[in-house]
């Protein structure tokens, strides 16, 4: 796969701190009070090979790195400024290595030849603007295997003991960044949704590696697109068994989620790891920079069993395409709970900003009305609402909603905001007898 590290935001060239060097020596006073420990296993990347990422950077850091070539970058968000010092918790295996350093746009070096964990000053500092900072290690000579292995990143000073945000814990989670979301409470009073209409437009290079722009989203389940690969884009359809597990070999036979019908191309199978249940996508090629339609319906079938049924209209073929239709045992509704979201699937994109428009939404009831959607609630995962990352916004503009995630922007928008368009009036013409 090729380096997806152009797509990082152009405000890392604008870093807002300027170096102070009070001893005259490039490093913080003897007797400086280190008030905050970044962990690189939770808060670094590789920034010019991010899928590298997930061999260099490892549970206790940053291990293995022996190409001169890759600049590490380290990230944390202060709320305060004034003087701030810096150092490394760090190692060699042996021998001696040279690491260049990057910080508001000044440089040095840092020499290691201590094969025991120590702390290695970088130096003194002054951070003139609160936000997301940025600390990038590139390799300069070694005469070991290794450059260095880096535990974490030390913080000391005025700028520090103010508040600071970075990943603590759960690595996993802190490393995909904030999933954002957009729920259309104007459903919720609507009897008996049977139909739900979005329109997702992934503007030219938001379409980032990791990227699921889920559209469709309801209580039992989930309908969008992903970015997979280089190659490999899907149009995801999943349903949730209601039986509560993330190993789908341990749902019993009345609970498991049964195919009723699946498009042409489609792949169908189960999944697990966030909750269970069946899933399935088609491979489709869609592009950034246009408008992509998403269907879907749920309604109450016999045996107390509820049938969605998804469908994505590809506008480079002109039609509507069957994804799947899906049996859920144990549930009695129609379509509740509407919702979208944007999240990052992939650890190693973490630090890649991506942004999506979510346009259009309908509802429509049995009785054949649609209701246009014209109201949405922002919220966020664990992730954002710890504070363990900062870089999620989502609203209206330019008579859309839209959610953006992800590349450690300073834009924030406040968890639990309710934003509103403009009607569009544009109701969807589907011949909904005429459906695949």
């Amino acid at each position: 796969m090729k380096s997806i590290g152009p797509f990082l935001p152009l405000f890392f060239l604008l870093l807002s701190c300027s170096v102070q060097d009070p001893l005259g020596k490039g490093a913080p006073p003897e007797n400086t009070s280190w008030n905050k420990s970044i962990p690189l296993a939770g808060n670094a990347w590789v920034l010019d090979d991010l899928l590298a990422s997930s061999s260099l950077i490892q549970e206790n850091g940053l291990a293995n790195w022996s190409e001169a070539g890759h600049s590490i970058g380290v990230f944390f968000h202060l709320s305060g400024t004034g003087k701030m010092q810096m150092a490394l918790r760090a190692r060699v295996q042996s021998g001696e290595s040279v690491l260049n350093y990057t910080f508001g746009g000044q440089t040095g070096e840092i020499s290691l030849h201590n094969t025991d964990w120590a702390i290695i000053p970088i130096g003194a500092f002054d951070v003139s603007l609160p936000g997301y900072q940025r600390l990038e290690l590139q390799g300069k000579t070694r005469t070991g295997p290794y450059f260095a292995e880096v535990e974490a990143v030390l913080l000391g000073g005025a700028a520090a003991k103010g508040e600071a945000h970075y990943v603590k814990d759960e690595f996993y989670w802190g490393r995909r960044g904030p999933s954002v979301h957009l729920w259309y409470p104007q459903a919720d009073r609507i009897a008996q949704v049977e139909w739900f209409y979005n329109e997702i437009t992934v503007p030219e290079g938001q379409d980032v590696l990791g990227s699921y722009f889920m559209a469709n989203g309801f209580n039992e389940g989930y309908f969008g697109f992903q970015v997979n690969s280089d190659t490999e884009r899907r149009i995801l359809f999943s349903v949730w068994s209601p039986y509560q597990t993330d190993n789908p070999n341990e749902i019993p036979e009345d609970q498991k989620i049964k195919l009723l019908k699946k498009g042409q191309d489609v792949y169908t199978g189960e999944f697990g790891n966030e909750g269970s249940g069946g899933q399935s996508y088609l491979r489709y090629p869609w592009r950034a920079g246009v408008t992509y339609r998403f269907l879907l319906r749920g309604h109450p079938a016999a045996g107390n069993t509820t049938d969605y049924t998804a469908w994505f209209y590809a506008p480079e073929a002109g039609q509507w395409r069957l994804i799947a239709s899906w049996r859920r045992p144990k549930t009695n509704t129609y379509l509740a709970g509407l919702y979208s979201f944007l999240e990052n699937f992939i650890p190693e994109t973490g630090a890649t900003s991506r942004y999506a428009r979510y346009s259009n939404q309908w509802a429509r009831d049995t009785g054949g009305q649609w209701h246009e959607l014209t109201r949405a609630h922002f919220t966020a995962d664990d992730t954002a609402r710890k504070g363990n990352r900062l870089d999620y916004t989502g609203g209206m503009q330019n008579g859309a909603f839209f959610l953006r995630n992800c590349g450690f922007f300073n834009e924030r928008t406040e968890i639990d905001t309710d934003f509103e368009r403009p009607a569009t009036g544009k109701q969807p013409v589907i011949d909904l007898n005429g459906l695949p």
